[in-house]
């Protein structure tokens, strides 16, 4: 609503608008004026106070910054009948608006698991990603079976096989297996338990460094000794 549009009550003990329960009245000129409202404007006076979500959020970050909702649509670039529809619940800001309300508001905002009460956090931006710069998928567990090696040398034992092992190596550049059957990744969680985010490269690599040695304790446990 406007700055200039005053919802003050009239009196105490009356009915509030729109007949939803005892509150103040409103002022008989704010009636008259209503005539110019939108339909979402309308809306929002007969469906207050509100409660918390995104609705909440939304009245709060504009608390917070002291603007009408006129003004919060003119910090966004939009009409102010979006931010009344964000305030009833009749739609929802994009992430990025919400993203932007937050920014604005100098807030940020907290995930908590409903059971625990745990803060859940976002995953990880530095965590590994394929040979082509995408990343893994995020529902998956990724482990490390040594270095990698092209498909089509995989299945054999020949000198470009060692010789490609041995380059990657070199360049750091780990063997990463995942599972996305839903029965496999159950088999595999049950035995290595549940990460909780996908590693950064330098992890990966160093639990590929640690395979070597354990590889190696193995060929020659007389060394290990």
């Amino acid at each position: 609503m406007g700055d200039d549009d005053e919802m003050a009550g009239a009196g105490d003990g009356g009915t509030s608008a729109g007949g939803l329960g005892p509150g103040p009245s409103p002022d008989p000129a704010t009636w008259g004026s209503m005539a110019n409202w939108t339909e979402a404007e309308r809306e929002c006076w007969f469906m207050g106070p509100f409660g918390g979500g995104m609705p909440g959020l939304v009245r709060r970050i504009r608390r917070i910054l002291d603007v009408s909702q006129r003004g919060l649509a003119a910090l966004l670039g939009v009409s102010q009948s979006v931010v009344a529809r964000w305030e009833t619940g009749r739609t929802s800001p994009r992430a990025s608006a919400v993203e932007r309300l937050l920014g604005m508001a100098k807030v940020r905002a907290t995930l908590h698991d409903e059971e625990s009460g745990e803060e859940v956090t976002p995953m990880r931006a530095d965590g590994a990603r394929k040979h082509g710069g995408s990343r893994f998928p995020a529902h998956t567990d990724l482990r490390v079976t040594g270095w990698w090696i092209p498909r089509e040398l995989r299945s054999m034992t020949s000198v470009e096989y060692f010789s490609s092992r041995d380059r990657s190596r070199e360049r750091r550049d780990p063997a990463i297996h995942y599972r996305t059957g839903r029965r496999a990744k159950w088999v595999e969680r049950l035995v290595r338990g549940v990460p909780d985010d996908h590693p950064a490269l330098h992890q990966l690599v160093a639990e590929a460094e640690h395979l070597d040695e354990v590889r190696e304790a193995r060929r020659h446990p007389e060394r290990a000794a």
